[in-house]
């Protein structure tokens, strides 16, 4: 069904490394017009150079998704550089996770605010437009620390779950015209893994992360595939983890 990803227009957010540069990839190489959003205009910059030489289309915004007017500039260049926007991945994220007696407020913070209201910034960013249009989808990237809750993880996790509560309330609203997809990875081998943590609990997330974390690549195939269903078919939600996670 890759005729169905060939020519729409996604904006991805978190698109500088990652999941979601493996998504980029992964939607490009299928025909898809990316609009590609992160902080950092080096990494960003080398992502969008990389698809363009392998004969893709794609555009880099720099974004900070805690901020609302950055998530409309997103937006607003999908639509004017490509007359429209099919599909919002809201994927940008941190795992500053520390256990409460640290006293991390920072990182509590860091994570409320790129996973909350970062996502509620890309609805209020693309909902008007979805509705202006009669289409549209979001994909958020979650995570399955929202269904099994590990020290010392607690504000991470809720932060997660948050993600999913909203993603599904944001389904039961969306009408018969929208998609609301969430993507839950389990154990995935990023840089994020571990940032923001020091100490034991960062040498223990890393030995993890190399011993059995999955590839970005699988979460990006699951979300193509999301998008990559016919109209009026809407995949809610998709669960990967790595077969040895518990």
């Amino acid at each position: 069904m890759h005729e169905k990803i060939d020519g729409t227009v996604i904006a991805i957010t978190g698109a500088s490394s990652g999941i979601g540069a493996a998504t980029a990839y992964h939607l490009a190489s299928r025909g898809a017009r990316l609009v590609l959003g992160a902080r950092r205009q080096d990494r960003l910059d080398e992502v969008v150079a990389a698809i363009e030489a392998e004969g893709g289309e794609a555009v880099g915004v720099v974004v900070d998704v805690t901020r609302r007017d950055d998530l409309a500039r997103l937006v607003d260049t999908a639509v004017t550089t490509y007359g429209r926007l099919d599909v919002l991945v809201s994927n940008a994220g941190t795992m500053a996770v520390s256990p409460f007696d640290a006293l991390d407020q920072d990182g509590w913070d860091s994570m409320v605010a790129t996973h909350i209201t970062g996502f509620l910034n890309g609805i209020a960013a693309a909902l008007p437009v979805f509705r202006r249009q009669e289409s549209g989808q979001f994909v958020t990237v979650g995570s399955t620390a929202a269904y099994r809750i590990m020290s010392p993880q607690g504000v991470y996790a809720a932060t997660k779950t948050a993600v999913t509560v909203l993603s599904e309330a944001l389904r039961q609203e969306s009408g018969p015209d929208l998609r609301v997809t969430l993507v839950s990875p389990g154990f995935t081998h990023t840089e994020g893994v571990g940032k923001g943590t020091t100490g034991a609990i960062l040498e223990s997330m890393t030995a993890q992360r190399d011993a059995i974390a999955m590839p970005p690549s699988a979460i990006a195939t699951a979300i193509g595939f999301a998008i990559e269903q016919p109209d009026g078919v809407d995949i809610n939600e998709v669960v990967v983890r790595p077969t040895v996670q518990g």
